[in-house]
């Protein structure tokens, strides 16, 4: 079984971001980067997958050469093989255009099980997975928490807020990953010296055009700063008539 597991580089969640000189984009001056969280989950169910039915695991994604580092993380936890499809302004591309190239890059490594994560923890969006299964025609389930798989089909569960769903499903297919569906792995020493003489694969992507553009970045306001209204009993009403004449919030 040909099985990818599609991931994307994204700035730190901590990360201190300012306004590119454009006025459009972050400036990437200083930030450090890393896996998406929810994609690190993608990886771990690909390996998983793989130990139980067998075939080989390809990490794809969209971006700068620079997604390299994050590659070779997933080679030195077991991927076989790793792609980018080349992108220097991958950051402008809208997720249509994101799903369309990955699709037709899943189309030519013939596989027949994509793991994406559930969202990305830089936009937020949880768009390209559906997209991609879209574009592919492939079943497709969200948000799992649990999973079942054979080589033909499985089961997989997802909690929604009226309770948690059971779906069936035939492969091929895309699923997103949720937490609690598995405990990403640490890369072991033999596995971090392999995945340095593995070879990533780089490859032009699909020429897709933006329907989406970003016109303006711009940072939210900055909060006021705090007080203490005063403390103890004695506090109550000065701190009644701040939320109910200043905050408005009573």
């Amino acid at each position: 079984m040909k099985i990818i597991a599609c991931v994307k580089r994204v700035p730190l969640t901590d990360a201190q971001v300012k306004v590119g000189a454009d006025g459009a984009s972050i400036d990437p001056t200083g930030l450090v980067y890393s896996l998406s969280f929810y994609d690190e989950l993608a990886v771990e169910e690909a390996l998983k997958t793989k130990e139980k039915l067998g075939g080989e695991v390809t990490v794809l994604t969209l971006g700068a050469s620079d997604a390299s580092k994050e590659l070779r993380e997933c080679l030195a936890k077991g991927a076989d093989n790793a792609s980018i499809l080349l992108d220097p302004a991958w950051a402008a591309r809208d997720a249509r255009s994101t799903a369309k190239a990955l699709a037709a890059r899943i189309v030519e490594l013939g596989a027949e099980l994509v793991f994406c994560g559930r969202v990305a923890t830089d936009r937020d969006q949880s768009a390209v997975g559906t997209m991609l299964s879209s574009y592919l025609g492939w079943s497709c389930v969200t948000d799992v928490t649990k999973l079942e798989l054979t080589a033909t089909g499985g089961t997989a569960q997802r909690e929604t807020e009226a309770g948690i769903e059971t779906l069936a499903f035939s492969l091929p297919a895309v699923i997103t990953c949720d937490k609690g569906l598995n405990e990403p792995r640490l890369a072991g020493l033999k596995g971090i010296m392999a995945a340095k003489k593995k070879t990533i694969d780089e490859t032009k992507p699909l020429d897709v055009e933006s329907a989406v553009k970003v016109l303006k970045v711009e940072l939210p306001s900055a909060r006021k700063a705090g007080r203490i209204v005063g403390e103890g009993a004695a506090a109550v009403p000065a701190l009644m008539d701040a939320l109910r004449n200043e905050a408005k919030v009573l």
